[in-house]
């Protein structure tokens, strides 16, 4: 089973005094880049929280963010009504005839007018957060499983492609061999002079055997073979499939530099289409 690396999951749970808001999405990346938006209040917890994440993800572009609404009846800030008296007697001393409105106006957006009050975590309300941050994990699993269903299939379609092109191959090489033993014999005669047949035989043997694609063939094959098990597996490793399909374009290439057949070559080049579709794809799986 594979996984895309593209995600989504969300999470809400109401609170009696605030709604907390917890959003995870994840794009394809080659290593695992985690970015963490937390409100300053939970920043003790920001390790643990990307801890969490980060072991449940392994690998992609992942934005956590945790958004907290506060309903009113709780506040994080409070007036500081001392700091701000005496704003006003000071302000009241420069200006006596101000109205007192506007000097309060004034004395409230002056330093330490508000005061923060930070309390301990409640034990309970981390515990909502951590189901919450659970639940927003569950839902992008989730769609990356979906999505990875999708890639599959597209994968199947493009091995299958490929082992089309890969029998036309094996039934086009008897046919390119002898066209090739036809043309060096035709070359030679050409020439018009006396050749020594055994040796002209053993030369044609020794240059027909640097054509031969047995090897590719069966290796290619195999590599098809192995690319569908590791799709069938229930891990999902992108690494482990990319390997695959680049040992398979190294056979690929050694096949079509071989050929020197027009219509083999023709072949090679819609499997490296099939391959080329598989790699880009092959970005996107965790």
């Amino acid at each position: 089973m594979i996984k895309s690396m593209t995600g989504f999951g969300k999470s809400v749970t109401q609170l009696p005094t605030k709604k907390i808001t917890i959003e995870i999405k994840s794009l394809n990346s080659k290593n695992q880049d985690l970015n963490a938006r937390i409100p300053s209040f939970y920043r003790e917890k920001e390790l643990e929280l990307r801890n969490l994440v980060a072991q449940r993800l392994e690998r992609g572009k992942i934005d956590f963010s945790l958004y907290v609404e506060l309903n009113g009846e709780e506040t994080s800030s409070s007036i500081n009504a001392d700091v701000v008296k005496q704003y006003m007697k000071q302000l009241r001393e420069v200006t006596p005839d101000a109205a007192d409105i506007e000097l309060l106006k004034i004395a409230t957006r002056l330093p330490d007018a508000l005061k923060t009050e930070r309390d301990e975590i409640d034990d309970e309300e981390y515990k909502s957060i951590l189901a919450g941050v659970e639940e927003a994990l569950n839902a992008i699993d989730t769609y990356r499983v979906d999505e990875g269903k999708a890639l599959k299939k597209d994968f199947e379609l493009r091995i299958k492609n490929i082992a089309t092109n890969l029998d036309e191959v094996i039934t086009l090489d008897p046919e390119r061999m002898t066209g090739v033993r036809q043309r060096l014999t035709k070359a030679v005669s050409d020439l018009k002079t006396e050749v020594d047949e055994n040796r002209f035989e053993q030369e044609l043997t020794y240059y027909l055997e640097k054509y031969d694609i047995t090897e590719e063939k069966v290796r290619l094959s195999n590599h098809l073979k192995y690319f569908q098990k590791s799709l069938d597996s229930a891990d999902s490793n992108g690494k482990k499939l990319a390997f695959i399909s680049q040992e398979m374009g190294r056979e690929i290439n050694t096949i079509g530099s071989k050929s020197n057949y027009a219509p083999m070559q023709q072949v090679v080049v819609r499997m490296k289409d099939e391959l080329e579709k598989i790699k880009e794809q092959l970005l996107n799986v965790l």
